[in-house]
């Protein structure tokens, strides 16, 4: 799926999102790490931290999706799958303490076959 479904006017949006995933706006906000406020405040929306943290889960739905078929069960991996080598934390963990660069660079090494 584009990266312009989960965005509105230039900036990612926490309702457009939640839509694709079938969720709501809150249940992003948790998953990213965030109060419901970050998700509702227009204000709160568009602030760099909010950006970014609504930035790098999508990365990393969209950057499995391929490999899962549908941005549905790719979200569900993300939230429950742990990762090898991340002493089983899930990439939501990983994204909620701010290491979304592990992250994706663990799916460029499955995708490479090194945990094949």
């Amino acid at each position: 799926m584009p990266l312009l479904d989960f965005s509105d006017h230039g900036q990612f949006a926490p309702k457009k999102i939640a839509s694709v995933l079938r969720t709501t706006s809150e249940e992003v906000a948790r998953s990213v790490g965030l109060g419901r406020d970050a998700v509702q405040r227009k204000d709160r929306i568009a602030s760099d931290k909010t950006q970014k943290r609504l930035r790098e889960m999508v990365e990393v739905i969209t950057k499995v999706t391929p490999r899962f078929g549908s941005e549905l069960i790719a979200y569900a991996w993300y939230r429950s799958e742990p990762l090898a080598g991340f002493s089983g934390q899930t990439a939501m963990v990983l994204v909620r303490e701010g290491r979304a660069d592990e992250v994706l660079d663990y799916i460029d090494a499955v995708d490479a076959g090194v945990y094949a």
